[in-house]
C-alpha cells in the first residue's frame, strides 16, 4: 500500500506540473504590429535631412561614431540618376546641377528623374526577377511565348503612373476579380503568368499545373511576406510555424485561376479589326452555312470521345494522346494559356463566347478527322479549314496578352503528401498561416480576398519586406539583409525602429512608391560619401550601422546600356516586344530548336529590359554580370568580380562597337587638343572632370597607342580598330582614340555606383 500511495502521489504531482501553463512567447518581430513613432530630435539638426536620419542618427552618436560627410555634388547626380534611372546623367544635368545654388537644388532633380519614362524601365526590372519573367516556356522544348512581353509593357506603366502598391497588389494577383474589372485591371494578372509550362509531348498536363501553382504560391510568399513558405510543401516547415496543411491553405488561393489569354488592343488597332471582323464573321457564317448541323453534329462527337477519354484514360491510347494534345498543344498552336483547350471543350456550348467557338472550330478541323475519316472527307473539311485560315489572316488581329481568371470549374485543394500531387491528403480550404492576422470573418476566399489581406492595415509583413527592398536598392544591402526570409532563420534588421517607422509611412500614406524613394533619397543618409573608413573595419565592416554609402557595381542592364548611352547608340523607346542582341552562336546553339537571329537598326540598341529572355539559354552578358535564373524568384542578385567580366567589356562586339562610336562621338564633337578630349570623355563617362594625375596618364597611354598604330603590323589593323570614328580622323589617330574609349569603359569607376 505504501508504495502504491508514492506512485498515486508521484501521478498526481506529475500531473499537476503538466498542468501548469506554458510561458508564452512573443511573437517572432516580423510577426508584430508595427512601431512608427520617431525619436526624440538630435544634437545636430544640420546633420539630418528627415525622420530617416533620426534614426540613423541615434544609433550612430550611442556609439560615439561620427557619419561620413556628403558625397560631392558629381558623384552625387551620378549616384541618383543611377539609382532612380539605370542611366547616367547627361554632362548637361550635371553642369546645371553643380551651378544650381538655390535652395532645393537637389529636390529638384530629384524630382525630375521620378518624372522619367525610364523610372518605370529601371524598377519593373526588379519586378521581373521577382516573378522570373521570361519570353519562353522552359524545360526541354523551351518553347517561345510571344505575348509575354504585354506585361512587362503594363509593368512599366504602372510604375512611371506610380499606381499605389496597394492596387498594384490587387491588379498582380486578382485584376480579373475586381469590382468592373478593365482591361488594364486584367493585365496585371501577367504577374502570375511567368512560371514555367511544359508543352512537350508525353508530359502530365496535371502534374505541370501543380507545379505551376506552387511556384505561384512560394512567389507570392516571397515577394509579399518574405517567407520560405516553400520548405513547407512536402512537411511542417523546420524553422518557422509553417505546417504543410498552412502551405496547401495558401495554395488553395491561387489553385482556382486558369490561364487565358486576352485580346488587348495597342493604340490603332482597335477600329480597323473592329472593322474587319465583322466582314470576316459574315464570310465565315456563309462558308459553314452550306454544311447546316452535319458539322456541328460531328465536332459534337468528337468532343465527346475527347471527355470520355479524358475521363476513362487508357482504353485508347489515340484519344488519350488527342486529349493531352488539346491541353498541351493548344497553347502553342493557338497562343492561348496552357489547358484552356481543356475548359473550352468541357463548358457547355451555349457557354462558349464566339471567339472561343471559332478557335477550337478551327482546331478540330485541324486534329479532329479521327472522329470519322470517312465523313470528314466527304464534307471537304480539310478544305474548309484551309478556306479559314486564309480568311483569318485577312484580319488584322489586335495583340493579346498573358492573363489570369478565375476557373470555370471549382476546383478543391488538397494537402499532397509528401509533396506528391497524386496523393491527396486532406481537403483544405484558402487560409492564410496563422501566423498572421486572419481574413476578414466573411467574404470569399479568392485571390482577391488574399491580395486584400496582403496588403491591409492589419497585416505587418508585407510593407515591412517591401520597403527593405527598397532600402536594399538604395544602399545594396536591406535593413533585414536576408531580404527574402524575414523568418526566425533570417537576420534581424539592423534599425528595427527605422524599418517599421518607413512601413508605416508606406502603408499609411497611400502606398506610394515614388514618395518612399523620393524619401529615401533626399536623406542625409543617403547622400553621405561612399569613401572607405579604415576605423570601421573592425567595428562595422559591412557598414550595417550606415556611417557611409557604399560602393556597388551596377546591375548587368545597367553596365551595358550605360555603354550604349554614352556612345550614343541607346535606342530609348519605351515599351514593345522584346529583342534580340548580338550573343555568341556558341549559346544560341544551346537552344532547343529555337534559333537568335539579332535584331535590326534600333532594336539592336535597344535598354537591357527589353532583351528576349530564354529559359534555357539566357543572354550570356547578363549573365556574366549576374543575372538571374529566370526559373526562380529573385529578391537580392549577387555581385561577383570575374576574369570573364573583365574580357567581356574588354572583347565582346557590343562593347567594341560602343568604344568605337563613343570615340567617334568626341572626335566629331569635342573641342580639339588632347586635354580638351580626354575631359570631354571624363564628363561624358564619369560625369566630372579629370585630375591632373589622371589626364597625364590617360595622354600618356594615348601616345604609346599612336606610335603602336602608326608603326609595324598593327598599322595594318588601325581601320578595323577604329570602325567608325575612322570618318572622322586617320585610321591610326582614330584607332588610338578607340583604344581610349575602351579604357573609360572598362574602369572600375564606369561600373560602379559610388
Amino acid at each position: 500500500m505504501a508504495i502504491r500511495s508514492i506512485l498515486v502521489a508521484g501521478l498526481l504531482v506529475g500531473a499537476v506540473v503538466a498542468a501548469e501553463p506554458e510561458v508564452e512567447q512573443a511573437p517572432h518581430w516580423a510577426y508584430q504590429p508595427l512601431n512608427t513613432s520617431v525619436p526624440a530630435g538630435l544634437p545636430d539638426p544640420g546633420r539630418t535631412r528627415n525622420p530617416i536620419d533620426h534614426f540613423v542618427a541615434r544609433r550612430l552618436e550611442s556609439l560615439r561614431i561620427a557619419p561620413a560627410p556628403v558625397a560631392d555634388r558629381s558623384t552625387l547626380i551620378r549616384r541618383v540618376t543611377l539609382d532612380l534611372t539605370g542611366l547616367l546623367p547627361e554632362p548637361a544635368d550635371v553642369a546645371r546641377f553643380l551651378a544650381d545654388r538655390r535652395p532645393g537644388a537637389w529636390e529638384r532633380v530629384v524630382d525630375r528623374l521620378l518624372a522619367s519614362p525610364h523610372y518605370g524601365e529601371h524598377f519593373a526590372r526588379e519586378w521581373m526577377d521577382l516573378t522570373h519573367y521570361a519570353d519562353s516556356d522552359g524545360y526541354l522544348t523551351d518553347q517561345l511565348r510571344p505575348v509575354a512581353w504585354r506585361f512587362r509593357q503594363w509593368l512599366v506603366g504602372q510604375l512611371n503612373a506610380d499606381t499605389p502598391f496597394d492596387l498594384l497588389t490587387l491588379r498582380q494577383l486578382a485584376g480579373d476579380l475586381l469590382p468592373k474589372a478593365t482591361l488594364e485591371d486584367r493585365l496585371g494578372t501577367g504577374f502570375l503568368r511567368q512560371t514555367l509550362s511544359n508543352r512537350e509531348g508525353g508530359a502530365d498536363p496535371e502534374e505541370f499545373r501543380v507545379k505551376q501553382i506552387v511556384d505561384r504560391t512560394e512567389t507570392v510568399a516571397a515577394v509579399w511576406l518574405g517567407l520560405t513558405i516553400g520548405c513547407a510543401r512536402c512537411h511542417d516547415h523546420k524553422y518557422d510555424k509553417l505546417s504543410q496543411r498552412e502551405f496547401f491553405g495558401l495554395y488553395a488561393f491561387l489553385n482556382t485561376a486558369d490561364e487565358v489569354n486576352l485580346y488587348a488592343p495597342l493604340p490603332g488597332q482597335s477600329e480597323p479589326y473592329e472593322s474587319a471582323l465583322a466582314t470576316y464573321n459574315k464570310k465565315r457564317d456563309e462558308l459553314l452555312k452550306p454544311l447546316g448541323d452535319k458539322l456541328a453534329v460531328l465536332q459534337a462527337r468528337w468532343e465527346a470521345r475527347l471527355l470520355e477519354a479524358a475521363a476513362r484514360p487508357g482504353r485508347d491510347f489515340r484519344w488519350d494522346r488527342r486529349w493531352e494534345v488539346l491541353g498541351l498543344v493548344w497553347g502553342g498552336q493557338l497562343g492561348e494559356g496552357q489547358l484552356e483547350g481543356w475548359e473550352i471543350v468541357k463548358r457547355d456550348v451555349h457557354l462558349r463566347t464566339r471567339d472561343e467557338k471559332d478557335r477550337l472550330l478551327l482546331y478540330f478541323l485541324g486534329h479532329g478527322e479521327l472522329i470519322d475519316p470517312a465523313q470528314f472527307k466527304a464534307l471537304k473539311l480539310g478544305e474548309l479549314k484551309n478556306k479559314l485560315v486564309a480568311l483569318r489572316s485577312k484580319v488584322p488581329w489586335p495583340t493579346r496578352a498573358p492573363t489570369m481568371r478565375e476557373a470555370r470549374i471549382p476546383r478543391q485543394a488538397f494537402v499532397q503528401v509528401r509533396g506528391d500531387f497524386r496523393v491527396r491528403g486532406e481537403a483544405v480550404d484558402a487560409t492564410p498561416p496563422a501566423v498572421l492576422p486572419p481574413l476578414m470573418a466573411s467574404g470569399t476566399r479568392d485571390r482577391l480576398s488574399l491580395a486584400r489581406w496582403l496588403v491591409s492595415g492589419r497585416h505587418p509583413l508585407t510593407a515591412r519586406v517591401v520597403v527593405n527592398r527598397m532600402w536594399q536598392h538604395f544602399f545594396g544591402t536591406g535593413l533585414v539583409r536576408s531580404s527574402d526570409d524575414f523568418g526566425v532563420r533570417g537576420e534581424q534588421p539592423s534599425h528595427p525602429r527605422l524599418l517599421d517607422w518607413l512601413s508605416g509611412e508606406f502603408r499609411d500614406r497611400g502606398w506610394s512608391v515614388k514618395r518612399m524613394h523620393r524619401l529615401i533619397v533626399t536623406s542625409a543618409t543617403y547622400r553621405q560619401s561612399s569613401i572607405h573608413r579604415p576605423e570601421l573595419e573592425t567595428t562595422d565592416p559591412g557598414n550595417r550601422l550606415l556611417a557611409r554609402q557604399l560602393s556597388k557595381r551596377v546591375s548587368a542592364e545597367v553596365i551595358r546600356d550605360t555603354a550604349l548611352q554614352v556612345s550614343g547608340l541607346l535606342c530609348r523607346h519605351v515599351g514593345g516586344p522584346s529583342v534580340r542582341p548580338p550573343q555568341p552562336e556558341s549559346v544560341t546553339s544551346e537552344a532547343y530548336g529555337n534559333s537568335w537571329v539579332p535584331s535590326t537598326g534600333a532594336d539592336r540598341y535597344r535598354r537591357a529590359i527589353y532583351t528576349f529572355i530564354q529559359r534555357t539559354t539566357p543572354f550570356a552578358q547578363g549573365k556574366t554580370f549576374d543575372a538571374p535564373s529566370p526559373g526562380k524568384t529573385c529578391t537580392h542578385r549577387e555581385r561577383s568580380n570575374t576574369p570573364l567580366q573583365a574580357l567581356t567589356l574588354l572583347n565582346d562586339p557590343v562593347f567594341v562597337e560602343c568604344a568605337q562610336s563613343l570615340a567617334a562621338g568626341m572626335l566629331q564633337r569635342a573641342p580639339a587638343g588632347d586635354t580638351s578630349r580626354l575631359q570631354w570623355l571624363m564628363r561624358r563617362c564619369l560625369c566630372r572632370e579629370g585630375t591632373e594625375l589622371e589626364l597625364e596618364r590617360l595622354a600618356a597611354h594615348l601616345a604609346s597607342q599612336r606610335q603602336i598604330f602608326s608603326n609595324g603590323e598593327a598599322a595594318e589593323s588601325a581601320g578595323r580598330v577604329a570602325g567608325v570614328a575612322s570618318r572622322h580622323a586617320a585610321p591610326d589617330e582614330a584607332a588610338a582614340w578607340v583604344v581610349i574609349a575602351s579604357v573609360f569603359m572598362n574602369l572600375h569607376e564606369f561600373i560602379t555606383r559610388d
